[in-house]
């Protein structure tokens, strides 16, 4: 399983004891006067709010110059939430050093890979292997520790933030001397990295530790093990800066947990979290929509990977916006109702805290347009009126608090590792991109009203699901071919894809014909890819019940030949150099299939597939017809009862026939349940098994 946090989750607490949801955001009131500070607690009381993370770039402010330090200010602001009933996230403030810092040591600013180094006057400035940089930072975490130990308002440590975000990838000379530390422990001997790193090609071969070097600008393609390993250990050095403070956090203040905002959205690859995710007490993450026709599938995908990532545990919404970003090429601002539902989405994928950045819209700064809880309208907005009502709606879901995600019978995998090999350079195609393979598959089960779970690849239980997608699944060491096996053989239904099973995990080739460690398993042999050039696509014939279905192709082709015993062939390509040859692939085994989908088919064409592949499970929607594909479902859990999440993913009204329960938030309306556009209903239900349960669909 997921290696998840302990969840020593900083639930808010209501007058008399009982859980609640986190309600709040990031607050800075070292940007404001401070005859500002009290009308803030004023208006966080009025919208509810209950939880804050503080400090989290207030180190200038905290540590003026080396030997000056200034807490009178985060003292006074402690009290004033501490009153206000306010609990604090208090941040360590190691995210941005000072300019006193960076003039006393500029050896610990990054550098690129062109050897350019990235200057102050941004933030995350710093190298994530630099000791000087540790040294100082350490530094402030004891006296931050020290001092606020045993304040009444900490209810939660907050580690730097977004680690990664803009110096995941150093070059510099500290980086290097780490890299060659962390490859000595990985690999022990330098025979056993030259074989790793396949170092008898190009004249590479490393006679001593000091000529190994982090992936530099080359001449030509480094070398790809390399690139992969530095991947990994760009990863592992971030994580390890967060275990350092974490330590010492945990020396001095042992009862209050820790965690870090992780960054699970699209466009962020560099960091490894579900390997991340036994490194805090409970996961939190920072998500930002970008605006588009699949913002909001992209929006329940990361919630649900991040669900995973947490073990189905309650996690923590650190940050997203109330309306527009700053940092896009157009920052479209939310339209009504969006706010909640975006809020709701994540808890329905088991977030049992709502936050936003940041509570006063800054009046300076690089984010000076990034929206806010408290706009620069003020408090007389519509886009504050909202924040009042999301308030009350979550007081309202309060019984959510502390319950998990009902596991759903479909899981769609997600390896870091594939998605950093499979986009190298000098491979078949440059166009191949991991994360929309795995969201298409997810949009298609969206589309098609069919529940599941996103799921680290290497940290999940694959018998507890009756169907695995495994999407671009490239990197496949010989422990993880026999467990998909294992799986298939026990009565699991593996679904993979093109690209799937082609290295191993040093990335060298499983020799023999692709899909090399997958190949015996799916019963196909492919000698050749045939990679599709920009505008090319090819025809399907689907060979399913009914026949006659096409879909169309593009990106991906493979010359298949089926080779094993018990192999069916669901789709032919009917155009193309493969033209006759199966696209589409099952094969049965022992009680279970494993089946092969060799091109990019987009979300039309796979939610016509995949009822075929789902029909061994015998897995279907559990919504009524006419909801499937416009409203999504969400089920969260306790001993006594369900939590059905319905979210309206359109823009019309829909009707939900049937749908029974005791509404929690959302429309109710004699008769029968009539969902709006862009609005969420959350209906409690008697748990299976227990008095007053239907045992009938859950949703009729």
């Amino acid at each position: 399983m997921t290696s998840a946090p302990t969840s020593r989750f900083p639930y808010a607490k209501g007058s008399d004891g009982s859980r609640r949801l986190g309600y709040g955001a990031d607050y800075n009131p070292e940007q404001w006067p401070r005859e500002v500070w009290e009308e803030d607690v004023r208006l966080m009381g009025e919208a509810g709010v209950n939880i804050v993370s503080l400090a989290i770039f207030s180190w200038a402010r905290i540590q003026p110059a080396s030997d000056t330090w200034d807490f009178g200010w985060l003292d006074e602001v402690m009290d004033l939430l501490h009153a206000g009933g306010i609990g604090v996230d208090l941040a360590t403030a190691t995210a941005s050093p000072p300019p006193w810092l960076t003039t006393a040591h500029p050896e610990i600013l990054p550098v690129t890979a062109t050897g350019e180094t990235l200057w102050p006057g941004a933030r995350q400035h710093w190298r994530p292997t630099s000791p000087v940089f540790r040294e100082h930072a350490l530094r402030l975490v004891r006296k931050l520790a020290t001092r606020y130990a045993d304040h009444p308002a900490l209810v939660a440590w907050h580690v730097n933030n977004e680690l990664g975000c803009h110096n995941v990838y150093d070059y510099s000379d500290d980086a290097a001397d780490a890299f060659r530390v962390w490859l000595r422990s990985r690999y022990t001997t330098l025979d056993a990295l030259n074989h790793a790193w396949g170092t008898a090609f190009w004249s590479q071969r490393y006679s001593e530790w000091g000529q190994i070097l982090p992936p530099r600008l080359a001449a030509s393609h480094p070398n790809p093990t390399q690139q992969l390993d530095f991947k990994r250990f760009s990863s592992d050095a971030l994580k390890d800066h967060l275990l350092a403070e974490r330590e010492l956090l945990g020396e001095l203040t042992p009862g209050v947990p820790v965690t870090t905002n992780f960054m699970v959205m699209s466009g962020i690859k560099g960091m490894d979290y579900a390997d991340w995710a036994g490194a805090v007490d409970f996961v939190a993450n920072d998500h930002y929509v970008v605006p588009g026709p699949r913002d909001r599938d992209e929006l329940s995908f990361s919630a649900n990977l991040t669900s995973g990532i947490a073990g189905h545990r309650p996690w923590f919404l650190m940050e997203h916006s109330t309306s527009a970003v700053n940092w896009q090429p157009v920052n479209v601002a939310k339209q009504p109702g969006e706010l909640a539902r975006d809020s709701l989405l994540h808890v329905a994928h088991g977030a049992d805290a709502v936050c936003f950045f940041q509570w006063r819209q800054s009046a300076a700064g690089a984010e000076k347009y990034h929206s806010a809880m408290v706009p620069h309208a003020g408090a007389d907005s519509d886009l504050f009126r909202a924040v009042v009502d999301l308030g009350g709606t979550l007081e309202a879901l309060a019984p959510v608090a502390g319950t998990e995600r009902e596991p759903a019978r479909v899981a769609v995998l997600f390896d870091w590792g594939s998605w950093w090999a499979s986009e190298h350079d000098s491979h078949p195609t440059s166009r191949l991109d991991y994360h929309r393979e795995a969201l298409d598959w997810y949009s298609a089960l969206l589309r098609l009203g069919v529940r599941a779970d996103v799921v680290p690849a290497l940290h999940t239980d694959f018998s507890a699901y009756d169907v695995v997608i495994a999407p671009v699944l490239h990197m496949v060491s010989q422990t993880a071919a026999k467990d998909l096996a294992r799986y298939a053989e026990n009565g699991g239904h593996l679904v993979t894809t093109y690209f799937s099973g082609v290295v191993d995990e040093n990335d060298h080739i499983w020799l023999g014909g692709y899909p090399g460690a997958l190949r015996e398993l799916l019963g196909i042999r492919i000698e050749e890819f045939g990679p599709l050039l920009d505008g090319d696509t090819v025809g399907l014939d689907l060979e399913l019940p009914g026949a006659g279905a096409h879909a169309t192709g593009s990106l991906w082709t493979d010359r298949i030949d089926v080779v094993g015993q018990d192999v069916a062939v669901l789709a032919r390509y009917r155009t193309g150099a493969y033209a006759g040859r199966p696209a589409v692939t099952r094969r049965s085994t022992g009680g279970g299939s494993a089946s092969y989908v060799s091109t990019r088919l987009g979300i039309e064409g796979l939610a016509g597939l995949l009822p075929e592949l789902l029909a061994p499970a015998e897995v279907t929607s559990e919504l009524p017809e006419e909801a499937r594909g416009s409203v999504e479902l969400a089920v969260r859990r306790d001993a006594h009862h369900r939590y059905l999440f319905l979210v309206n993913r359109g823009e019309t009204p829909v009707n939900l026939p049937g749908t029974t329960g005791e509404v929690l938030a959302g429309p109710a309306a004699a008769g029968g349940l009539v969902l709006p556009p862009r609005e969420v209903v959350v209906l409690r239900q008697p748990a299976p098994g227990s008095a007053g349960a239907d045992q009938g669909r859950p949703l009729g």
